[in-house]
């Protein structure tokens, strides 16, 4: 489990715990400590990694600090009715460069992924999602990424990997197992004409904030995914001032709770990080208890996923056939226990992106098909697999 790359988690994030009840969050989960060790992860299901890493972080020095804050605040929250074990296996400190602490995280990130346990990654910027990426290389898949952010990204081919720059290396760097990536909360005046028409070129998902707040749009971008990138940045600095690049735009705290709960209840998702965290900012340490809340609301969305993807057995889905005029005919489903739709995307059985045979949609793609309108979702998916 390389845990020689891990420190244990701070006294000062565990001396409170004492007064806190027995059934709070902290007094019921494994916690890597100096006095009791690593834990043993046997039947553990989530794992909590904090990351000091700040210096490719743009604008946001810093962002690797006092992520014991973080833990203080979840540990005082009470678990609900859950039956996943979860583990917290403290802190990667910064390396002597930067390709060191990447390489001990990609390293964890690897060694959770193939014991079947989603790791929760805190701290550091979102540079780390190219490392999380990288982490899947193991695994041979294609991968899909569900960022929540206010800006692509995209950066350029001659920039070095920072937090505002990762997703070019992601999309050039080889090997190349991206399938697809989501945006969702993009705000336009942060991002130039340039990089809108290139995601639209290269059929990425996108979502402007104010149509991602109408969260029923939003919620098949993180059924589709494997890994979940939020920088923190994406709520509105009211809400979350814990960043240096913070707007007065974005989503509430409310509605990030929810995107994470619908990043947990996905059967898809297996890694999730909340990046560019930064606590000299924190007024009264608000964004640290609302960082503890969105782990909160992620964690009980993993507790209540239901495996509906269809396939799994008939009796529990129904499939709806969508002739149209001029091309083959559409199939969706729809799962008899949460009511969620997919489509189908017709390819051949030795595809290399088999996995994505079915793509997340909503019942509006299902009534858009029936007025002979191509969902967008499948189109964008069959230009990717030509």
């Amino acid at each position: 489990m390389n845990k020689e790359f891990l420190s244990p988690v701070k006294e000062t994030a565990l001396a409170h715990l004492v007064l806190h009840s027995p059934f709070c969050l902290g007094n019921r989960i494994k916690i890597y400590t100096e006095q009791e060790g690593f834990p043993d992860l046997d039947d553990v299901k989530l794992a909590i990694l904090g990351v000091e890493e700040d210096r490719n972080s743009e604008n946001n020095f810093g962002c690797g600090d006092n992520l014991h804050f973080i833990r203080r605040k979840l540990y005082e929250l009470f678990p609900g009715n859950w039956t996943a074990e979860i583990a917290d296996l403290g802190n990667v400190l910064k390396g002597e460069a930067v390709s060191d602490t990447y390489f001990a995280v990609s390293e964890i990130i690897t060694s959770l992924l193939k014991k079947d346990i989603i790791p929760i990654i805190i701290g550091g910027g979102q540079d780390l999602t190219y490392v999380n990426y990288r982490a899947y290389d193991a695994l041979e898949q294609s991968v899909n990424i569900t960022a929540v952010d206010s800006r692509f990204d995209m950066g350029s081919l001659e920039d070095e990997l920072t937090s505002q720059s990762y997703l070019s290396k992601i999309i050039m760097q080889k090997p190349n197992n991206l399938f697809n990536y989501s945006n969702v909360g993009y705000q336009t005046y942060f991002n130039s004409q340039g990089e809108i028409d290139l995601f639209d070129s290269l059929f990425f998902d996108t979502c402007r904030l104010g149509k991602a707040k109408e969260l029923e749009n939003i919620e098949p971008a993180f059924r589709n995914a494997d890994i979940v990138s939020i920088d923190i940045g994406a709520v509105r600095q009211s809400d979350a001032p814990a960043n240096n690049n913070a707007s007065p735009n974005g989503f509430y705290g409310e509605e990030i709770c929810a995107i994470t709960r619908y990043a947990g209840i996905s059967d898809k998702v297996s890694s999730f990080g909340i990046y560019e965290y930064n606590s000299k900012y924190d007024n009264n340490h608000q964004t640290a208890s609302l960082i503890a809340q969105m782990i909160w609301y992620f964690v009980e969305g993993v507790n209540f996923r239901v495996k509906d993807y269809p396939f799994s057995g008939k009796e529990n889905y129904q499939k709806f056939t969508v002739i149209l005029e001029d091309d083959d005919p559409l199939v969706f489903y729809k799962s008899n226990k949460t009511g969620r739709w997919w489509i189908e995307i017709n390819i051949l059985s030795d595809n290399k992106y088999k996995r994505h045979a079915l793509i997340p949609c909503t019942y509006n793609d299902y009534i858009d098909a029936t007025k002979q309108i191509i969902p967008e979702r499948w189109y964008k998916a069959m230009q990717k697999m030509m």
